[in-house]
């Protein structure tokens, strides 16, 4: 990571988030980011500038009509400049639409500038919904492979094997094709010996699936783990992370992620999916212009891509476009809410059109109710909400510890023994427990399901003791045994998922936090729904039940407990509301239940506010120290802007660079001396009037290339930002003239200006930095980082935590 100083010839003109791969190491340092550098001058071990190449070519090199390759793109680990992004965009813009009206092939290219963002979304939206199909076929394949084989085809998984067979309906987990590999080995598969060998293959198999995922992750794309929300997150703030995005990150998240799902281990895909969905935006950003070149039109597309991911996770178009407008985007005009909802729509019909369960559905859990809900109900549903808030609150919190002392102990330096025994723990403990030993998705959907006359599964044994039905809908019915059963094997499995997740979520491997949360609330409310049942079939009688539950109706049904306890869940971790609770009725198919919905969601966000104002992904953002100044908090503190501005009362003084007095070796010495992300220009160091701010990056390509390619140009060369040369005796050098690179509008404010004003600017605007005046004299500057270790401070946090751990 040592980007400290600079060396020559290491600038190249892409800013592909594809380059640069081999700084995402295990173990980053990103203590010493560009765009925040210390003041003070304890700055060891970075690489000296050397401009050298005074021997260059004799043409002369005119820098305000000839961009220069590398200038205006931005160091890795830097903050995007919004303001001048947007500017080029505009200015990009305004000459395509006055050349269209010059000839026809400039029309024709105004015409495809306009299209291109439509067509990107719908390459995006075919692109996502193909790798969302392919994982979920391969993850439903090898989770069944654990347990056995197909005979007709080994790649046929276990229903898609059944699904000729001849035998009955009852059976239809049994037929003939379908072998367990105690069937296979021993040709039985009754007895104790044949269990244990069974119990052996499936320990095995998710153990040699999550090996080859963290050997994947550790040895080609460290940043293919985890979730990837909070880091894109960041990203659409106008962080740059190189390679996060890139074509390797894409392939091995891709495979990997089947790979952990497939082993049992307790994550999701619907988190990671997203982080698919966003690479494949960023690398067909590349086939665009408009779009390669300019950082700010990137994260439009990205925020849309993040809409699609999420859309073909949960087979829920419109509560992506919500997803991705609640919770990860930071700048969300109109026109990218129409792309978004595009980019989805095409996702979600790429994904119904491959049928990856051959059920015509987009998710595995997807489910219809028939029955109204009571007023009543009400009561059960915000218990519910409670419930999934203290388990947000309490996941995050145990979460975040196991993940700080992951980061600071020696446990972070063997990510493969810790994916070893997390798998082994949780296959081990897994396997006993029919629910807990089929796929998280497959329990949700079990959850989910309400029960019919055809059901055959432990959670629908109930005692039938009536003559005909109405239709599809049974009245409340005593509990057998089969539901006795299940309600303690759920109960242990639910303690199981609580704590197994804990330690899960973070590893070296790809693992989302959906399905686990809400297989966690979907556990909880099918419990408590089951307890409403019998406690309604039982006592009929009671006054709570009087008029609208009475003998042999269909008063409560289970299956929407566990769907109002699976959102309450979702929602106390991400501390999602509206695009929560869209997704949950795109699931189900049903509007009716919107109201329970809403009021598990907001009591669970409640709750967990009480607790912990930080969802899982703003808590991991704050862990990694990202610097991420979020929209959604209140600034009300009464500081100034001249508390937080540096240099401060016994800092040197501000690092300047003069308009029209300084040499190409005064300006390399700056450069070398300091590690600054840019420098304000003044008139004179006696005066500090303000003329523009420089850019580190684009100073030190123009010097270096105009050291190659101009003639004249040497150390005692006058570099000057005016429009007209200072007048200098016959003998002098050349001059070198860097005027184009000068922001001659860059943000100031005056000392006395309040800090929940400065906040607000930085938030609204996305700025990297604000210079502070006093009386038209520059004073000092604020940048990103400053603000962020200022909010720290006041909130009695550790202020260095900002600059990247």
């Amino acid at each position: 990571m040592d980007q400290k100083g600079y060396r020559r010839g290491s600038f190249q003109s892409s800013t592909s988030d594809e380059d640069m791969l081999e700084i995402a190491g295990a173990s980053l340092d990103f203590s010493m980011a560009d765009d925040d550098p210390p003041l003070d001058r304890e700055m060891g071990g970075f690489s000296s500038y050397n401009g050298g190449g005074m021997n260059g070519t004799s043409t002369m090199m005119d820098f305000l009509e000839e961009p220069l390759p590398g200038v205006g793109t931005y160091e890795d680990f830097n903050t995007i400049d919004w303001v001048r992004e947007k500017s080029r965009d505009r200015d990009r813009h305004r000459e395509i639409t006055s050349r269209s009206k010059e000839s026809t092939w400039a029309l024709i290219h105004s015409v495809s500038d306009a299209f291109s963002g439509w067509l990107l979304m719908l390459l995006i939206g075919l692109l996502a919904g193909s790798l969302a199909g392919l994982i979920d076929i391969s993850a439903h394949w090898m989770t069944d492979l654990k347990e056995g084989v197909c005979l007709a085809g080994f790649w046929f998984n276990h229903e898609h094997c059944c699904w000729k067979s001849n035998t009955t309906f009852t059976d239809r987990d049994k037929c003939p094709e379908w072998k367990s590999w105690s069937q296979l080995i021993l040709g039985h598969g009754e007895g104790a010996f044949a269990y244990i060998l069974n119990y052996f293959m499936y320990v095995i198999w998710a153990l040699l699936f999550s090996l080859l995922a963290v050997l994947l992750v550790k040895g080609f794309a460290p940043y293919a783990c985890g979730s990837g929300i909070p880091e894109i997150k960041t990203i659409l703030s106008g962080f740059i992370i190189r390679g996060y995005l890139g074509k390797w990150t894409l392939i091995i998240k891709t495979i990997t992620l089947v790979l952990a799902v497939s082993s049992g281990l307790s994550l999701g895909k619907e988190g990671p999916l997203v982080h698919v969905a966003c690479c494949c935006g960023n690398i067909l950003c590349h086939l665009f212009t408009k779009y390669r070149k300019n950082e700010a039109k990137r994260r439009e597309v990205l925020s849309a891509a993040a809409a699609a991911g999420v859309s073909v996770a949960f087979g829920a178009p419109i509560g992506g476009v919500l997803f991705s407008l609640e919770e990860v985007s930071y700048y969300f005009p109109l026109k990218t809410l129409w792309r978004s909802f595009f980019a989805a729509l095409v996702a979600a019909f790429t994904l119904r059109s491959i049928n990856p369960f051959g059920n015509s559905r987009l998710v595995l859990f997807y489910v219809e109710f028939h029955m109204p809900w009571h007023l009543l109900e009400l009561v059960p549903f915000i218990l519910l909400g409670i419930f999934g808030g203290l388990w947000g609150a309490f996941f995050i919190r145990s979460n975040i510890a196991w993940c700080r002392r992951r980061k600071t102990t020696k446990l972070g330096k063997y990510p493969v023994l810790e994916v070893f025994v997390v798998t082994a723990i949780t296959a081990i403990l897994a396997f006993p427990n029919e629910y807990t030993r089929m796929s998280t998705s497959e329990l949700i959907s079990e959850l989910f399901n309400d029960c019919g006359i055809l059901d055959s599964s432990k959670l629908c044994e109930y005692v039938n003791d009536f003559n005909s039905t109405k239709g599809d809908d049974l009245p409340d019915r005593a509990a057998g045994p089969g539901v006795y059963t299940a309600m303690w094997q759920l109960a242990l499995a639910l303690i199981m998922k609580v704590f197994i997740t804990i330690f899960t979520f973070g590893m070296k491997v790809p693992s989302g936090l959906f399905i686990p949360s809400m297989a966690v609330g979907a556990i909880a409310g099918r419990l408590l729904g089951v307890a409403m049942e019998q406690v309604a079939y039982y006592h009929h009688d009671w006054a709570i039940f009087s008029g609208w539950c009475s003998q042999g109706a269909d008063c409560i049904t289970p299956g929407l407990y566990a769907m109002v306890g699976a959102a309450a869940c979702l929602g106390g971790v991400t501390r999602m509301t509206v695009s929560l609770v869209v997704i949950m009725f795109e699931l189900t198919g049903g509007l009716e239940y919107i109201v329970p919905l809403m009021a598990a969601a907001m009591t669970s966000k409640w709750v967990a506010d009480a607790i912990g104002r930080e969802g899982i992904y703003d808590a991991h953002i704050r862990l990694n120290g990202y610097p991420f100044l979020e929209a959604k908090e209140e600034f009300s503190h009464k500081t100034l802007a001249m508390d937080v501005m540096r240099p401060r009362r016994n800092d040197p003084p501000l690092t300047v660079i003069t308009q029209d007095s300084m040499t190409v070796e005064d300006v390399e010495t700056i450069i070398n001396e300091t590690t600054y992300s840019g420098y304000p220009v003044v008139v004179s160091r006696e005066s500090q009037r303000l003329v523009g701010f420089v850019l580190r990056r684009d100073l030190i390509i123009s010097v270096e290339n105009a050291r190659k390619k101009q003639d004249g140009i040497v150390s005692t060369s006058i570099i000057y930002f005016t429009d007209h040369s200072p007048p200098l005796p016959p003998s002098s050098p050349s001059m070198l003239k860097l005027r184009s690179i000068l922001d001659l509008s860059p943000f100031t404010v005056t000392d006395q200006t309040p800090m929940e004003i400065v906040v607000d600017i930085f938030r609204k605007l996305g700025l990297r930095q604000c210079l502070v005046t006093h009386n038209g004299k520059l004073l000092g500057i604020i940048t990103k980082k400053d603000v962020l270790k200022h909010i720290a401070q006041l909130a009695n946090q550790d202020p260095d935590s900002i600059l990247f751990n």
